[in-house]
């Protein structure tokens, strides 16, 4: 069954309607494949067996009785360790969270479960989100299936390993800055950030509420779009979520459109469409092997129809600064309810209460959490507030207006570049580094600040063998019309990327 390893959701949906496979067999064969090789890797921090095998059994019982067969029934799937899921551990690979036991689901991990999916763990990451190599981890410090002395990419690491060794079909992760799309081009799969406001962030640990996505991994852009698709709408429990099917203009993520996929080539998705190249992303500081993919993919797109041009944009280069200082200080509001007084690490040695909210935080937190939550409550403090914060956040208006001007004056619809200047680093290469670290961000971050869809697709090899991303953008609310440019710049690559030496070896 170590076939099933390397079968995406349409694969294993027709084993499973012609009777060839069970659900509990798939679970098995991942479970199993996961609990084998994940002492390389340290993609999980728990494993949840127990709860895919159950929910397999119910699949099996639903394809018994003739019922039909359920969007993602019988698909693995692995869950970021900052998703809420009940009855088992939530850490945010914090010690603080070390033994916290989740009372209700996610909405997006209810939904998915409604779909059918399997849940094989609860995956590896940065400490509250907060890196990005997946070095933060207080619990282990993942691996790159690729080569295992590279870093995962972060901060949801251990959800790309998932997808890249085959421990999974679809993972999920949480995208502030680029979390979703760094590690899904170190690891060679596909990892969407969603429009803003598309997909509901309740049951979310929250870093930077104004920044934070939740989104899809996959080997394949059909089964991101697939999850996405199961992922989507309004909720009544996040006020900031959208029902984007009642929006005029707007079509909704539904099956339908995946199921067209299939049907599309690249030239007619690509004919006439009209694709910024940001030029500032593959000037000084890009690799030549990642510029040199980004200008073979404009190629391979201009040979289909496409029409790409240069564009620049003036405010992309204070991106860094206006970041850190947004989701910092957001990130020193949404983690002062870790005190020690409600749930988590609480001192045992505190005095009063003052103690007892210094010492928690000081035994719980690791280096990196610390460094932000001093950045931000030094941002939004008096007199500092309006020379930090506010400027950031005017600055964050400039640069949103500069994207609606390309997409909606300009008429471009959509933008490339690369996901990351570099491919995946070596593990401890930028630990001591912190503002080198904070650079490979530098492409994803725009998406976040101005709550744009984007999405990173594998696009060739570098020189050591390791995965290149590209990344695509559109306009907000265009989630779809991403997904179908994804489609076909995915089709448009050769080299066949998806499959990590890992998940090579065994099948």
């Amino acid at each position: 069954m170590k076939e099933l390893l390397c079968k995406s959701v349409f694969d294993i949906h027709e084993l499973l309607s012609a009777k060839k496979i069970k659900a509990v067999e798939v679970a098995k064969t991942f479970l199993e494949h996961a609990k084998l090789n994940d002492n390389k890797t340290n993609a999980f921090i728990c494993h949840t067996d127990d709860l895919a095998i159950k929910q397999a059994e119910s699949i099996d019982n639903q394809i018994a009785k003739g019922e039909p067969l359920l969007p993602l029934a019988a698909i693995p799937l692995a869950l970021k360790d900052n998703l809420c899921v009940q009855g088992y551990p939530t850490t945010c690979a914090s010690k603080f969270l070390l033994n916290f036991i989740s009372e209700y689901d996610a909405t997006v991990v209810k939904k998915l479960f409604a779909a059918g999916s399997l849940c094989v763990g609860k995956a590896n990451l940065d400490e509250f989100a907060m890196g990005s190599s997946n070095e933060n981890s207080a619990m282990s410090k993942a691996k790159n299936p690729w080569n295992l002395d590279h870093v995962p990419g972060g901060s949801s690491g251990g959800s790309a390993i998932a997808c890249a060794s085959g421990y999974s079909v679809i993972s999920l992760g949480s995208d502030t800055g680029g979390s979703i799309r760094l590690p899904a081009s170190f690891c060679g799969v596909v990892g969407m950030k969603p429009s803003y406001g598309v997909v509901s962030r309740f049951g979310l640990v929250a870093f930077a509420s104004s920044l934070d996505q939740i989104g899809p991994m996959a080997r394949r852009v059909e089964d991101v779009a697939l999850a996405l698709s199961q992922m989507h709408g309004k909720d009544e429990f996040d006020s900031t979520s959208i029902d984007q099917s009642k929006i005029a203009g707007y079509p909704d993520l539904s099956l339908n459109f995946v199921q067209s996929l299939k049907q599309e080539s690249p030239q007619n998705i690509l004919k006439g469409k009209k694709i910024g190249l940001i030029a500032d992303t593959i000037g000084e500081g890009a690799d030549s092997c990642v510029r040199e993919a980004t200008l073979e993919a404009v190629k391979r797109l201009e040979a289909e129809g496409a029409r790409v041009e240069e564009v620049s944009l003036e405010y992309n280069k204070h991106v860094l600064p206006v970041y850190y200082l947004i989701s910092s200080s957001e990130a020193s509001a949404n983690l002062a309810r870790f005190d020690g007084v409600k749930y988590g690490a609480r001192a045992k040695d505190a005095k009063d209460l003052n103690s007892l909210y210094s010492l928690s935080r000081e035994e719980g937190f690791g280096p990196e959490v610390k460094r932000r939550i001093m950045l931000g409550t030094y941002a939004l403090s008096t007199g500092y507030y309006d020379a930090y914060y506010k400027k950031a956040q005017q600055v964050r208006r400039l640069l949103l207006e500069e994207y609606d001007k390309l997409f909606f004056e300009q008429k471009f619809d959509a933008l490339l570049m690369p996901t990351c200047p570099n491919t995946a680093f070596k593990l401890g290469e930028k630990t001591q580094d912190p503002l080198k670290m904070y650079l490979s961000d530098i492409c994803t971050i725009p998406a976040n600040l101005a709550g744009l869809p984007a999405i990173s697709v594998p696009f060739g090899l570098d020189k050591n063998k390791l995965p290149i991303g590209l990344q695509l953008m559109a306009p907000r609310l265009r989630d779809g019309e991403l997904l179908r440019f994804a489609f076909a710049l995915e089709k448009l690559e050769q080299a066949k990327t998806s499959i990590s030496p890992l998940l090579a070896a065994s099948v």
